[in-house]
């Protein structure tokens, strides 16, 4: 009977994850074509960029998985269910979860130091046109060799790095530590990858604070402010088009006695005629648009994105204050800086956390707020990314925007969503350290209570407490994420200050968005560097 009711816990929560399985497939499809360029899209690269953006969000959905099992192995008195009372069972659990992980972070590994970066050189092998595929092919691998030196180097250096921590004042806490990565190395952990894994997540995290929290400010206030009326546009772009054919004219009657234009005359006539030719398309484009029902449909849905955009700032906020409190937090109980700022449960009250907290014994809310609060991420990323494009420090490298993002600068777009998802497990637990740690989990503790008699001993009652690091360790489980962030301290102590610089990030991109005014109803639609075929893409 114990047996049957495991397995029944256990198919429950696996079955949610196959259909938040479909939902991703169905969104990263939807999500890839949307931005596609219609006249550069390549098969391989797109199917890459759905898969490869489909590994990221499952293994964010790994997640609520890990913490609906730990949870579910108690009653909400603190004792352990028929079927959860052998330690040998909940190992056996927890290890299938530990082997989800391994998989899916083998996997991201393999994507982000060979299968993109051989794509990648692939597709630019196609611009010498020499229609030679083994010759395309050799090129690739030469550049992915590098990519996957890289690879090899990160996992030596993990699988020799020493992970005994170094001196602390608070011995107590870190033999507790020391402790739950002795548990995960029992369970056949592998240093190695989780070193390679958390590299990566360092780099996820420069774009967390790079693009996602520019797109938390940037997102919300665009739907709220709305875009200009296209009708005005139309008039002002009408009025600049006179404005520069009247300055052509004016300098080609410079020449109409015969005598020929100065250099200096010439660049400035070669820049009217192609700003012209912007403001051409551009007022092909507006017209388009003011005939388009999506843009008709917008100003009738004008009042609900007005809604939502203040209910994602709202949620930006709540993200940032939980933030900031988990941040105090660790500031003030934990054993500092050589430590990793590592505390077990919460000290000060969290938000975020309350909440998940109580929504975990109505299982799947916590799982669908988990999922609501990953997606959230990606939108706001995209966001971010969308509106400063993709930059190698100060050299732009390339543009994201609808129907025409080319096959490069898709893969380059997973890339640093599958590195910011990677990243979002941590920011999750910042978040909510409580909840991811330990779930919803309580433990029995036994109290003396003087009897009433005057001749009879004193009896023993039991209390339930939420599990903290005072929990004995057979009575609390932790969800094997928390190992996997927190197996190298010196990683942990990096993310700590890379929340500090987030809030900031976010801070500056809140006023720089308040700064900015609306945005133009054909947004990214019009360059100067496009050429005219492509308003083929919006004409048909």
């Amino acid at each position: 009977m114990a047996a049957q009711t495991s397995l029944s816990e256990s198919v429950l929560g696996w079955s949610i994850f196959t259909f938040i399985l479909l939902v991703i497939l169905a969104f990263c499809w939807v999500y890839i074509r949307k931005f596609q360029s219609r006249q550069e899209s390549e098969v391989v690269s797109t199917i890459t960029a759905i898969c490869a953006l489909a590994i990221a969000l499952i293994t964010s959905a790994l997640l609520p998985v890990d913490i609906f099992l730990v949870s579910f192995m108690k009653y909400p008195n603190g004792t352990y269910k028929e079927w959860a009372a052998n330690n040998e069972t909940r190992g056996h659990i927890e290890d299938t979860v530990l082997y989800g992980y391994y998989t899916l972070y083998s996997i991201i590994l393999f994507c982000v130091f060979l299968w993109i970066p051989f794509v990648y050189f692939y597709y630019e092998e196609r611009d010498d046109d020499t229609g030679n595929k083994c010759s395309q092919v050799k090129n690739a691998l030469k550049y992915t060799i590098g990519f996957a030196i890289v690879c090899v180097v990160l996992l030596l250096i993990g699988a020799f790095v020493p992970l005994e921590a170094p001196p602390s004042q608070n011995s107590t806490q870190w033999e507790k530590v020391q402790y739950l990565f002795e548990e995960l190395s029992s369970s056949h952990g592998l240093p190695a990858l989780s070193f390679s894994i958390s590299t990566l997540t360092l780099i996820g995290m420069l774009a967390v604070i790079t693009y996602t929290a520019y797109g938390m400010s940037v997102l919300p206030l665009n739907l709220i402010k709305g875009t200009r009326s296209v009708a005005y546009e139309r008039l002002e772009n009408t009025e600049d088009i006179d404005d520069v054919e009247h300055q052509i004219e004016k300098l080609k009657s410079k020449c109409k006695d015969g005598r020929p234009l100065s250099s200096k005359d010439r660049r400035n006539l070669q820049e009217l005629e192609g700003k012209l030719q912007v403001l051409q398309r551009r007022g092909r484009h507006l017209e388009i648009a003011e005939r388009n029902c999506c843009t008709k449909v917008g100003s009738a849905l004008r009042p609900f994105k007005i809604l939502l955009g203040i209910f994602f700032i709202l949620v930006a906020l709540l993200f940032t204050i939980a933030l900031f409190i988990s941040n105090l937090d660790k500031a003030l109980h934990s054993a500092g800086i050589s430590s990793g700022f590592i505390i077990f449960g919460t000290n000060l009250t969290n938000p975020l956390n309350e909440l998940l907290l109580a929504l975990q014994p109505v299982f799947p809310l916590d799982y669908i707020l988990i999922t609501i609060i990953t997606v959230y991420f990606v939108l706001t990323s995209m966001a971010g990314i969308r509106n400063m494009g993709i930059w190698f420090f100060w050299i732009r490298l390339y543009k994201i925007r609808p129907k025409r993002t080319r096959p490069q600068a898709l893969l380059f777009l997973c890339m640093i969503l599958l590195l910011i998802v990677l990243h979002t497990s941590y920011m999750i637990y910042s978040l909510a350290p409580q909840y991811v740690m330990y779930g919803s989990q309580k433990y029995l503790v036994q109290s003396q209570m003087p009897s009433a008699g005057t001749t009879s001993g004193n009896g023993t009652f039991g209390t339930t407490r939420i599990c903290d690091a005072d929990a004995p360790a057979d009575q609390c489980t932790v969800t094997r994420s928390y190992l996997f962030l927190h197996k190298f301290w010196f990683f942990s102590t990096i993310y700590y200050f890379g929340n500090w610089a987030f809030i900031g990030a976010f801070l500056i991109g809140l006023v720089v968005s308040c700064c900015k005014g609306k945005k133009s109803v054909i947004e990214g639609e019009v360059e100067a560097d496009d050429s005219d075929i492509s308003d083929d893409e919006y004409v048909h």
